[in-house]
């Protein structure tokens, strides 16, 4: 989600009616509302109730302006057996979380759906919530922009420009919220939450990005946890932060790719690619350069062409999912000439505004990126020869190049709290690979176990996974045991 992980629930965002301006209610006393449940709009389960709650724009003034947070919940469905609150944190920074609760609520297990209340929420400035937007021209909301391919040639020069553009426009336009996104202010938004909901303890399902919003919570509340889940994991290295998240995304294909090569060159697959796995690499480099040189046109894409980084951009997006493979095999197809191109589904520019503004934000307002002179080009033209599937786009220059410095520093995670951490990930996952997953654990310590599954793809739980990893964490979030160690679970055949 967000510039740097985007997934499905960027079209989810698309339900959402985005404010371009930033209302900010009158100062209210210091501490959180009592709920008031009533009917939610969008919602898919009948069952799924919404509230607001007022949190302080400024948490250092508690009693100064406030803003809302958009909250959902899902009623455990055995009251007799209800444990507490599962707060359902969402990926991104950038993604809408308010209707999870409905969206996961056929695949969570029974017995952890008997025990819990599923809450799920917008986080601050997100689509229900308090918006922001940073009124960017359409041409700006391409992620073949937003996330920083070179040009053809290696050229960082229009990413720069690009950078310093967005990050002027959404300084410009984004607002005393926009200024106030952060990871931890995400985290003590949700012990308000927590308080608000009448729990003395919590419990949470991070995902993607929200594996270090729960981690940083897990940090800064320790003692208002319960049980935690931390799914596809995020380096905490406080140092980088997004910048590191960003980074990854070079060995994340490395590692995922050839998932999508033995199945692309599978007898039988009406979208085959090549007769053996080790072909199908060359093909997409080919091929990728090719359309660096001769761009095919792509009416309703942004911008209408198909070049080698719109086939890049869709490479990263389809190594999220098995399910997507076929999206990138039929591109290469038609990009060969062999197929009509793809029709163009893209969310409509008011969801991407308020996605990219909050991502924006939160990566930029959480820790000081190096400026917009210090050595991108060389750091591009260094990962283009060591990663060509990502062509140096995971180390170029982005908006925070140009962002004022941070409020306050990076959370550093730390080991202190209770341990009743439980990290899943898959060993192959291109967005949070699994080096980064065990910077998390080790920042955990002994707070922390983590079952490494291998499989491939983002999101493991309930997803892409396998269900050994499913067992481990279910049993975990239903009778609060874990491995006595870190547990592997095998391929499944």
């Amino acid at each position: 989600m967000g510039i740097i992980h985007r997934t499905a629930a960027v079209a989810a965002a698309a339900i959402a009616v985005l404010a371009t301006t930033v209302p900010v209610a009158a100062a209210a006393p210091a501490g959180p509302a009592p709920l008031t449940w009533g009917a939610c709009d969008g919602a898919t389960a009948p069952e799924q109730r919404c509230a607001t709650l007022a949190v302080p724009l400024d948490h250092s003034r508690p009693d100064g302006p406030r803003i809302t947070l958009a909250v959902s919940r899902i009623a455990a469905a055995r009251p007799e057996l209800r444990r507490g609150s599962l707060l359902l944190i969402p990926g991104g920074p950038g993604g809408t979380g308010l209707n999870t609760p409905s969206a996961v609520l056929g695949r969570l297990p029974q017995e952890v759906r008997d025990r819990y209340d599923l809450i799920g929420f917008d986080p601050r400035g997100v689509g229900h919530s308090t918006p922001v937007d940073c009124g960017l021209a359409h041409e700006d909301l391409s992620m073949v922009r937003l996330r920083p391919w070179p040009a053809a040639d290696g050229s960082t020069a229009a990413n720069t420009a690009t950078a310093r553009r967005v990050a002027e426009t959404c300084l410009a336009h984004g607002g005393p919220v926009l200024r106030s996104l952060s990871t931890a202010n995400e985290a003590r938004d949700l012990d308000l939450l927590r308080q608000a909901l009448g729990e003395r303890r919590i419990s949470a399902w991070g995902t993607s990005y929200g594996t270090y919003v729960g981690a940083v919570y897990a940090t800064m509340f320790p003692a208002h946890t319960d049980r935690i889940v931390l799914d596809s994991n995020d380096d905490p290295d406080p140092a980088k932060v997004g910048r590191g998240w960003l980074a990854a995304f070079g060995p994340g294909a490395e590692d995922r790719f050839p998932d999508f090569a033995a199945w692309a060159a599978a007898p039988g697959n009406p979208d085959r690619l090549a007769d053996t796995p080790e072909q199908v690499r060359p093909l997409f480099l080919d091929l990728a350069a090719r359309l660096d040189r001769a761009p095919l046109p792509w009416p309703g894409a942004n911008p209408p062409v198909l070049n080698g980084n719109a086939l890049r951009e869709t490479m990263v997006e389809s190594l999220y999912d098995d399910e997507k493979f076929p999206v990138l095999a039929r591109l290469v197809l038609a990009a060969q000439g062999s197929r009509p191109l793809p029709a163009v589904q893209a969310p409509p520019d008011a969801a991407l505004q308020n996605t990219v503004a909050v991502s924006v934000g939160t990566l930029c307002n959480d820790v000081a990126w190096p400026p917009a002179a210090a050595g991108y080009p060389q750091a591009v033209a260094r990962e283009r020869a060591a990663r060509p599937l990502t062509a140096g786009m995971p180390v170029n220059v982005m908006p925070c190049a140009f962002w004022p410095a941070p409020a306050e520093p990076p959370v550093r995670v730390t080991p202190r709290g209770p341990s009743n951490v439980l990290l899943v990930q898959n060993l192959r996952d291109p967005a949070t690979p699994y080096r980064g997953a065990l910077k998390l654990r080790q920042a955990l310590g002994d707070r922390a176990r983590m079952v490494a599954v291998d499989s491939g793809g983002h999101d493991a739980y309930l997803a892409n996974g396998n269900a050994c990893g499913d067992a481990l964490v279910t049993r975990f979030l239903v009778t609060g045991g874990r491995p006595a160690a870190d547990a592997f679970c095998p391929a499944e055949r």
